[in-house]
């Protein structure tokens, strides 16, 4: 089990364009969901793709004391689960055989017990049991999103990180979803670090956040320290309302956009910092 993800320092240019400057992390605990929230192009999944190693950033990305680029490729597929924005390939391969695919990645070829009793269960854990002998070029968007999560939990990871998991779903399935994530990284005491643009979905399901902008960690701390009138002006550049109602949850009303008419936007004061 990791007990610690830790990101210092880290950043990485596509060509002479910087994408992350500078992202430093070290308040990633096991056991909780961690929201990662931005607009657009603010570098969230070339954060992920980072930590996935997929990406050979400069600073350091460390599980507990070892450096992710000094791990052996498959170390780091062992031990990390990454689910990209992108659904499964069409491939000709049922959902049953694409979760035994995704369990082979760190073992042996042979298909045991074992991986055909994690695939069954995690089938029927995300209510898909049914899909099971269907062709992943025959699903819908919505259930090629749910056979991508199904193979992250297949392979049991130490860290998961789910890059817009549910921007295929409708709500009721983005509710079991999210719920079933936050039971699996409890029990299985896992570190996940989720990316969403539904705030109030973030909200309800994590425990912490790390906002980013432009490259750069704006705050990071939980939902009352970090989703503030102040910060949605500064990030997403919208003026909003934000209330916690009756079960302790923080809710945001978007009002208008912060924007003057020529386009810039209007100033807010910064959080503090939350060090």
């Amino acid at each position: 089990m990791v007990n610690r993800l830790t990101v210092d320092d880290l950043s990485f240019s596509y060509g002479s364009t910087p994408i992350l400057k500078g992202i430093s992390i070290s308040d990633v605990a096991p056991g909780c969901i961690t929201a990662v929230i931005g607009p657009n192009a603010a570098g969230k999944t070339t954060l992920f793709k980072c930590l996935a190693g997929l990406l050979k950033p400069r600073g350091s990305i460390r599980l507990d004391d070892a450096e992710l680029r000094e791990m052996g490729g498959a170390n780091v597929t062992r031990r990390v689960g990454y689910l990209p924005q992108e659904g499964p390939v069409n491939a000709v391969l049922t959902v049953f055989e694409a979760l035994l695919l995704a369990r082979k990645h760190t073992m042996s070829w042979r298909v045991s017990d074992d991986d055909l009793a994690v695939a069954g269960q995690v089938l029927r854990d995300l209510d898909i049991e049914h899909l099971s002998l269907r062709y992943l070029n025959e699903l819908s968007g919505g259930q090629k999103q749910m056979v991508s999560i199904a193979q992250v939990l297949a392979r049991d990871p130490q860290v998961m990180l789910l890059d817009e998991p549910t921007s295929n779903l409708d709500l009721q399935r983005q509710l079991e979803v999210l719920d079933l994530l936050r039971s699996v990284t409890a029990v299985r005491g896992m570190i996940t670090l989720i990316s969403l643009h539904d705030l109030n979905l973030a909200a309800r399901f994590a425990d912490h956040f790390v906002v980013m902008t432009e490259g750069k960690i704006y705050a990071s701390g939980d939902a009352a320290c970090v989703l503030t009138p102040g910060m949605l002006r500064d990030v997403y550049q919208v003026n909003a309302s934000v209330r916690v109602d009756d079960d302790g949850i923080t809710q945001v009303t978007p009002i208008s956009s912060a924007r003057t008419k020529n386009g810039a936007v209007a100033s807010a004061s910064r959080l503090p910092s939350l060090d």
